[in-house]
């Protein structure tokens, strides 16, 4: 739109990233100060970027809930008297053609330290500059700074409880805003996108039928879902998070994905309950991962142990399949990746058990892995998925050594002792005695038998034996070792 033609009233455009909410958004919150100041009308902005690899490029259970936490965060905004501006492209290029339609006096933004980001803001930065408009990073994608917390040699910590430790140290979050109680918008809007148009949800066939009836995404139930585990699983978190046939844990994860609700706000909402303490730690952890691939970012491709550049990987289509339908033979495995796939969620415990098979007993690159999981989950983080896969790999900072193999047949017998988790996901696994369930290539035929059970048929057969797959990871870490 040539510049003669522009919409004249002053604007601020809050540029919504991984933030879809209203309550503690720091650049929404200073919008309507300087609106109060300037006089200048609020315009918020989400652009659907899919020019940034791993960044905004959303797996397809991602896409599921980004287009319901827009739609809920567009009917939020309506109700304040504002409106949802949807466009699509490059976000530089978006932000550049909407200067030349409006009369845009300040760009407001949450600041991200994924990689990629940050030149993507410096150069949104240098445009505002040169046109003399204001743009303005807000803290609130993580409590603490990456760049801040440092060792005593000032540099970056490679472990995560002194990482931790120094975090503590510093000034504590500061209480999370509330959402505004109106936001006044330009009179004059200018074109916009449509959700639909952006075709988000799954068809033909919905796989996500399922996702409706366990989640609903947005601020709203953000909260909603954070007062229940307050109420319920918080107090006995420590003890109780490892067991996936129970609610034990918050289930928050994707809304904290998607910025449904701040850190800041559940760091607050969590504290001082019995509990809580351990449950920030695991927060602590998202922290950690953030601040692992702010200071090395090439750890999104490449192992963080330079020595693993060197460790031969296998390859094979037919175990990645299994794997990935939940077909290994494995009970809990098989029941853990069938979670994943129906509810776009895994229990925690059980992604560490089903990452260690992948890499160490299929021997099969975590990679693999990642990509899965960041199409499926709907948690999806790339901070997080990058970390957790090096951490359960062994080829991460301050994670699992290699060595370290979980055993799911043991890890199953533990923590899902009666196969209450097994039965609810491997329903073929219905009438094997808990005796058995664990690992029905173990069970004598007459009990197979008397429960249905076929191997190789109704159920499979176990793709590899443990106790051989984990000689042969051993060995190939023992050569790397050697060969240093």
């Amino acid at each position: 739109m040539a510049a003669k033609n522009k919409i004249p009233e002053p604007v601020t455009i809050v540029w919504f990233r991984r933030d879809l909410r209203l309550s503690d958004h720091l650049p929404l919150t200073a919008a309507i100060k300087n609106h109060k100041e300037t006089g200048a009308a609020i315009l918020p902005l989400y652009v659907l970027d899919n020019h940034s690899p791993n960044i905004t490029n959303y797996g397809s259970a991602s896409l599921w809930w980004l287009h319901h936490s827009l739609d809920c965060l567009s009917k939020s905004l309506e109700k304040k008297g504002a409106k949802l501006l949807l466009r699509s492209g490059p976000a530089v290029d978006v932000i550049r053609e909407l200067i030349g339609e409006l009369n845009v006096e300040n760009i407001y933004f949450h600041h991200s330290v994924l990689p990629g980001e940050g030149d993507l803001e410096t150069e949104l930065a240098e445009i505002c500059e040169e046109k003399k408009i204001e743009c303005k990073r807000f803290k609130g994608e993580l409590l603490f700074t990456p760049k801040d917390i440092k060792t005593g040699g000032n540099t970056p910590y490679k472990v995560f409880t002194p990482f931790w430790r120094a975090c503590l140290e510093q000034s504590q979050p500061t209480k999370p805003i509330p959402a505004p109680k109106t936001i006044p918008a330009p009179k004059q809007l200018p074109k916009s996108e449509t959700l639909a148009s952006w075709q988000l949800l799954p068809t033909n066939p919905d796989w996500a039928v399922e996702f409706n009836e366990l989640w609903q995404p947005g601020d709203e139930h953000a909260k909603k879902t954070v007062d229940k585990f307050i109420k319920g699983p918080i107090g006995s978190y420590k003890k109780m998070r490892d067991y996936p046939a129970i609610q034990g844990t918050s289930k928050i994860s994707p809304f904290l994905a998607f910025g449904n609700i701040s850190i800041r706000e559940l760091w607050h909402k969590v504290d001082g309950h019995e509990g809580a303490d351990f449950y920030q730690r695991e927060l602590g952890w998202r922290e950690f991962c953030y601040h692992l691939i702010f200071h090395w970012p090439e750890i999104i491709k490449e192992p963080f142990q330079e020595k693993f550049k060197n460790f031969t990987w296998e390859e094979n289509e037919e175990f990645l399949k299994a794997w990935q339908q939940g077909n290994t033979g494995y009970p809990i495995i098989d029941a853990a990746m069938r979670q994943l796939w129906q509810t776009g969620w895994m229990h925690n415990r059980l992604r560490m058990v089903v990452g260690s098979f992948l890499v160490k007993n299929l021997r099969l690159h975590w990679h693999h892995g990642a990509d899965w999981f960041w199409d499926t989950l709907l948690d999806a983080d790339l901070a997080n998925n990058t970390g957790g896969w090096q951490w359960v790999a062994g080829t991460g900072a301050d994670a699992a050594p290699y060595f370290r193999i979980f055993n799911p047949v043991t890890q199953s017998e533990k923590f899902d002792k009666d196969g209450d988790f097994i039965r609810e996901f491997v329903p073929e696994l219905n009438n094997m005695p808990k005796k058995y369930i664990h690992n029905p290539s173990s069970a004598p035929k007459e009990v197979l038998k008397n429960a249905g059970v076929t191997l190789g048929k109704t159920y499979p057969k176990a793709i590899v034996d443990l106790k051989t797959s984990r000689q042969i990871a051993l060995d190939a870490y023992t050569n790397l070792q050697n060969s240093e």
